[in-house]
């Protein structure tokens, strides 16, 4: 309908990008009748919530870095200028995605608003072309984590944990004959990884990343209920930027609960405080507890 040709990355990724090419007026087409989508879908999933107020429409344009200077202009006066001729939100990100020489520009609001931002973003790009060779940014492939007990490998599907395939097992008897094991964080060179033994099953719990290769492994605590040996319990902070409070604190607080639940460990987020950009997070509990309250938070 658009006569724009679109491009979506392929979809085994936890985010996709679609590439919009063609005449400004055809990629501004596309552009529209996305952001109606995606507020057609918010609208759908609010008729079965509690919440009262609509979030808004959030993309992210993915944009040459050499570009995002003039987008930003002097003392940040052009971005100033787009937010508040549009009423859409801007922001660029500081640093740039992974592997690539593109940074991450999100626009969120109305739909209206973002159409009118993405004009203007345009006309921006086309005035200041892309100096140098641009290196687009790729998602990775989603790397299931792997969870080791008793020499038995699961994956984490929803809140269970599901055994997996044989050729994992195998790589965790392989882990299992690199000796000594080291203590909690410290690593040895050989094998890089941290570990912590489960009482119950006397074995090593571990979160195998997997890409192309075996790059790391770190451990995890097992998610055994109600260990007999519990070390004493400490507290670490994390500092979480406000926009991505959201997600992990979920509707309502499901998910942080459900963070909470499964991690075994005490967290408490602090209120927003003027003039800060972010929120601590406290995590209380034992070494395993907080390990993997930390790691189920960077997942969200």
């Amino acid at each position: 309908q658009s006569g724009a040709r679109i491009n979506i990355s392929e979809g085994n990724c936890p985010e996709r990008i679609v590439t919009i090419t063609g005449p400004t007026d055809a990629i501004f087409k596309a552009f529209a009748m996305i952001a109606y989508k995606f507020e057609e879908d918010i609208t759908n999933s609010m008729s079965n919530s509690t919440a009262t107020s609509k979030p808004p429409v959030t993309l992210r344009l993915v944009v040459p870095a050499s570009q995002c200077g003039s987008l930003i202009g002097k003392g940040g006066s052009k971005i100033k200028e787009i937010r508040e001729s549009t009423g859409a939100q801007v922001q660029v990100a500081g640093d740039m995605l992974p592997n690539s020489t593109e940074r991450a520009v999100t626009i969120s609001g109305t739909p209206d608003a973002i159409i009118q931002c993405v004009k203007q973003i345009c006309v921006v790009m086309l005035e200041s072309p892309p100096k140098g060779a641009t290196i687009p940014y790729r998602p990775k492939p989603a790397s299931t984590p792997v969870i080791f007990a008793g020499g038995q490998a699961y994956t984490i599907q929803g809140q269970y944990a599901i055994p997996h395939p044989d050729q994992l097992t195998k790589l965790h008897q392989l882990a299992m004959q690199q000796t000594p094991f080291t203590p909690l964080g410290q690593t040895t060179p050989a094998f890089p990884a941290l570990f912590s033994a489960c009482p119950r099953t006397h074995g090593h719990c571990m979160c195998i990343s997997k890409g192309d290769e075996l790059v790391s492994i770190t451990i995890f605590p097992c998610i055994c209920p109600g260990l007999d040996a519990s070390p004493p319990a400490s507290t670490h902070e994390l500092t979480i930027p406000n926009d991505l409070i959201g997600c992990i604190i979920g509707r309502q607080g499901t998910k942080i609960n459900e963070i909470r639940q499964m991690s075994g460990a005490q967290i408490k987020i602090a209120s927003a405080t003027e003039g800060s950009s972010e929120r601590q997070i406290t995590i209380t509990g034992t070494p395993a507890n907080i390990s993997l309250a930390q790691y189920l938070i960077n997942a969200r």
